[in-house]
């Protein structure tokens, strides 16, 4: 089985809550047994998150080894420049090596998006930009980091898509069953 779930911001990317930790888990929204997630993302985070009762599809979705692009969808501060987005493509040095080159593209934004509570701090002074940004890696926080090393900090972090599977027009906290890879 193979679960698409679209994790709201402040959500566990586990079932199990942290001892006094106030954030929600995954068992409020999803409750089918023997599904785990494949790989994580933080809890300031939200969008596509993947889960399984197969161990070699996890492994699949998240060992870096296999290379699954990851699409993000990234709010940052600032207004990007054509040398960040450059600097994005080709890899960043982040402070346990250069990441592998990234897909970067400056994008509008979307008008599908959702509003996030709670809302993303607003500073009338300082611009925003929309930046849509593909990995074959998963290092820790990685898009924020990058992003951060380039000048741009990251307000607002999206999963978009992982492998073959898309978030499409599923809402906060809805999950649907997907077909497992060839």
């Amino acid at each position: 089985m193979l679960i698409a779930f679209n994790k709201p911001f402040d959500v566990l990317s586990q079932f199990t809550p942290e001892p006094g930790c106030p954030a929600r888990t995954l068992a409020e929204f999803i409750a089918v047994p023997g599904v785990y997630a494949a790989g994580r993302l933080d809890r300031d985070s939200e969008g596509l998150l993947l889960l399984t009762d197969d161990g070699r599809e996890q492994a699949r979705l998240a060992d870096p080894a296999f290379k699954q692009p990851k699409t993000y969808l990234v709010q940052v501060e600032g207004e990007l420049t054509e040398a960040a987005l450059r600097a994005l493509a080709h890899g960043v040095s982040l402070k346990d090596g250069m990441t592998r080159p990234a897909q970067a593209e400056r994008v509008e934004p979307p008008a599908w998006l959702w509003p996030r509570t709670p809302p993303i701090r607003q500073r009338a002074a300082i611009p925003v930009s929309w930046l849509e940004l593909t990995l074959t890696e998963g290092r820790n926080r990685q898009v924020r980091r990058m992003t951060a090393a380039v000048g741009f900090p990251t307000l607002r972090l999206i999963r978009r898509r992982i492998g073959w599977i898309d978030l499409d027009d599923l809402a906060p906290g809805q999950w649907r069953q997907e077909q497992a890879s060839a």
